[in-house]
């Protein structure tokens, strides 16, 4: 019986030591508690003695957490409806706040995660949140951050992972977009344009001041030809040749088409015709023929 006893007792004081030895890891920080008041001194990670029964030690981890935050559907600035997801990196700079300040800091940010994105997108306007996302987070971290340094957590970084966009606003985002584009090559072409026709004009200016440069260009012309061997034949005529046919033809067409501007001669008035004789007139009468004179008239 008096074994019995020594071995429950032996045992006891085995769970005793074993429940006063705690060992923290290398990434937490322990918080001691001591009939339920906070000791000051944090323990660092290794092997931690505790008071058996009146210690209590709650271990806080210092790596950086990441939180998703899921998506949340706001309005934007300009009254568009979006849902936009989020992730937050945050750790833990002060163990103690974080055990005594809160009840419990990953649903707490959480909740601000989620509270603070639906009032940064109401504050944004559509093109912000597509174009300019660097400010965005900035935003959202810094809404983020100020309630949680209370509760000894610090937040590194505010992503936002993905903007859905309703299917009506992507067809006209898609509209917007093909028109910007064709807008753009439109003036691209233009000045294309343009500017080729500055060199023209550069280089037919050169030609007329150098005649003989007209002819070279001919000459490369004719090059260019034969070289992607084909049975065209290209014979260059001279420009001069041209115009010393064009000429003449223009003069005489000129002399042609001249209006004269000698005072018209005025024709002479015909003489009227004569009227004719009457016609002969004979009357058919049954019977006997009337007589007719010598002059054909019947008498």
């Amino acid at each position: 019986m008096l074994t019995t006893v020594l071995i429950v007792v032996i045992a006891l004081i085995a769970l005793l030591l074993a429940s006063s030895v705690k060992m923290v890891q290398q990434y937490q920080k322990g918080v001691v508690l001591r009939f339920g008041r906070l000791l000051p001194e944090v323990r660092q990670p290794g092997l931690q003695l505790l008071v058996p029964v009146a210690d209590r030690m709650v271990k806080v981890p210092v790596q950086t957490i990441v939180l998703d935050v899921p998506p949340q559907g706001a309005i934007t600035k300009d009254n568009v409806t979006l849902s936009v997801d989020a992730v937050v990196y945050f750790r833990v700079t002060d163990p103690v706040k974080a055990v005594v300040n809160v009840e419990n800091y990953l649903g707490a940010i959480s909740q601000v995660a989620r509270t603070s994105l639906r009032s940064v997108i109401g504050r944004a306007d559509l093109d912000t949140m597509l174009s300019d996302r660097e400010q965005v987070n900035n935003e959202l971290r810094a809404v983020i951050d100020t309630p949680t340094d209370d509760w000894g957590v610090s937040v590194d970084r505010v992503e936002i992972k993905d903007i859905a966009l309703p299917e009506s606003m992507r067809r006209a985002m898609a509209h917007q977009a093909e028109a910007e584009r064709d807008r753009r090559a439109r003036v691209i072409s233009a000045d294309g344009e343009f500017e080729a026709s500055r060199r023209l004009s550069d280089a037919a200016r050169v030609m007329a001041d150098t005649p003989g440069a007209l002819q070279l260009r001919l000459l490369q012309t004719v090059s260019d030809v034969a070289s992607e061997n084909n049975s065209t034949l290209v014979m260059p005529l001279p420009v001069e040749l041209l115009r010393f046919f064009e000429n003449p033809t223009g003069e005489k067409g000129a002399a042609d088409t001249t209006p004269s501007t000698s005072t018209p001669a005025i024709a002479e008035p015909t003489p009227p015709t004569p009227p004719s004789a009457p016609p002969v007139l004979r009357s058919a009468r049954v019977g006997r023929p009337e007589p007719v004179d010598g002059d054909g008239v019947d008498r």
